[in-house]
């Protein structure tokens, strides 16, 4: 039955071939868009190298001290961390790392912009990067504070070419780093790994840092590998608990300390949505905010392929007539326009996929979004399946429940009801 519906539709669809190419372009310019969308997304949170282990990685990014008439908001310091966070039971690992800073270096009058983080060498146990040369900074190298780095592939671009980098010094911030590993870039959508060159955390130019616990004036980042089995919301308490223990700098003036440990897509929702340290984090309301902009988006051209589905229905009603008089019926008349209007969703789909991949690379070498490397992976293709599905009954529904209501000796007259 299934393949008797496939091969009336194609002949339906070939019949009309200018209604047929408005349709595909409308279908295939919201799908674009919707799974450009989709892939930026998924580029900046799915798990992938170097945030291999996501799906057990807890984030400490925010950090907010409040009195009676005052309140702090910042990155979290490097005390609140180092004190606080360490040896949470199921967590692992924790690392410290800075929060990305800009840097300068000078090669022969030119200015190099690079960004710079700082970081410990649970930093690299944590996350997975890809090395191209060398290796990452060990635990002696940051007790020992020796001043070593590791570069991006653009970064040994910008300073030796082609060459091999490892053993070779570079200057950045007014000071000297060896280098001992070079990695692929990282994009910049991925704000906890992101950076051009990483350095040890004690190579910084005055230890003050260690007596902060808010970040003023650079931030650090906390950032906690569970184990397995170990529940987020049983750390999260369990750190809470010890941020309403703490010792505030000066107790008439600062009650309260809060800072939230939790998934990178938390950070991202309670920024959205200007949510407080201390309130529950609005993964749902920011679920909602993007699941309805999708369906909004997708609103206006299935509006618009609705009419043009309901012009081929009123051109079929002669066909409908018959076919209801001979005892069709209503659920196989609908089903069949269903699948008409799928074949033609998925057709504009499949053009949606090629002309989103050539964007999805335009971007990419645009440098618009920095050592982004977008793409049509499986779980965007898979999600745009799901968008095309869904954009198909949005405007198939309508259309197929008034060729049901079509009266079959009105419509033999050819008469609309």
């Amino acid at each position: 039955m299934i393949l008797h519906y496939l091969k009336i539709a194609l002949k339906v669809l070939a019949r009309r071939k200018f209604f047929t190419a408005v349709s595909l372009f409308g279908i295939a310019f919201t799908l674009v868009v919707l799974t450009v969308a989709t892939a930026i997304i998924d580029h900046a949170f799915a798990p992938m190298a170097p945030e291999v282990h996501q799906d057990r990685t807890l984030v400490v990014a925010r950090a907010m001290m409040r009195g009676g008439r005052a309140m702090w908001r910042s990155d979290p310091g490097y005390l609140l961390l180092d004190r606080y966070a360490r040896n949470l039971p199921g967590v692992e690992r924790l690392s410290i790392s800075s929060s990305p800073q800009t840097a300068y270096s000078y090669i022969e009058g030119n200015r190099i912009q690079s960004t710079l983080r700082r970081a410990d060498a649970d930093f690299w146990r944590i996350l997975q990067f890809d090395f191209r040369e060398g290796a990452p900074f060990a635990a002696d190298d940051v007790a020992q504070a020796r001043f070593v780095a590791v570069v991006n592939q653009s970064t040994r671009a910008k300073f030796f070419g082609s060459s091999r980098a490892v053993g070779r010094e570079i200057e950045i911030d007014g000071q000297r780093f060896r280098i001992v590993g070079v990695v692929a870039d990282v994009s910049r959508l991925r704000p906890i790994p992101f950076a051009d060159v990483w350095v040890p955390l004690t190579t910084a130019k005055t230890d003050s840092y260690k007596s902060q616990l808010l970040g003023s004036p650079d931030g650090f980042i906390g950032m906690a590998l569970m184990s397995d089995g170990a529940s987020p919301d049983a750390i999260n308490a369990e750190f809470a608990s010890r941020l309403r223990r703490a010792e505030l700098p000066d107790p008439k003036l600062w009650k309260q300390l809060y800072a939230p440990i939790e998934t990178t897509f938390e950070m991202y929702s309670r920024q959205v949505f200007a949510v407080d340290e201390d309130a529950e984090s609005p993964t749902d309301r920011l679920w909602a905010l993007m699941l309805g902009a999708a369906l909004l988006f997708m609103l206006l051209p299935a509006v618009n392929l609705v009419n043009l589905n309901v012009s081929r229905i009123l051109e079929r009603t002669s066909e409908i007539g018959v076919r209801k008089s001979f005892g069709a019926p209503v659920r196989a008349l609908v089903a069949q326009f269903l699948v008409e209007n799928l074949v033609l969703t998925l057709a504009g789909a499949a053009l949606a996929f090629v002309f989103a991949q050539a964007v999805l690379s335009g971007i990419s070498a645009s440098g618009v979004l920095p050592y982004a490397q977008l793409r049509v992976n499986y779980r965007v293709f898979l999600a745009g399946l799901a968008l095309a599905g869904v954009f198909g009954l949005l405007s198939g529904v309508y259309p197929a429940w008034r060729m049901s209501r079509l009266n079959p000796v009105e419509a033999l007259k050819g008469a609309i009801r």
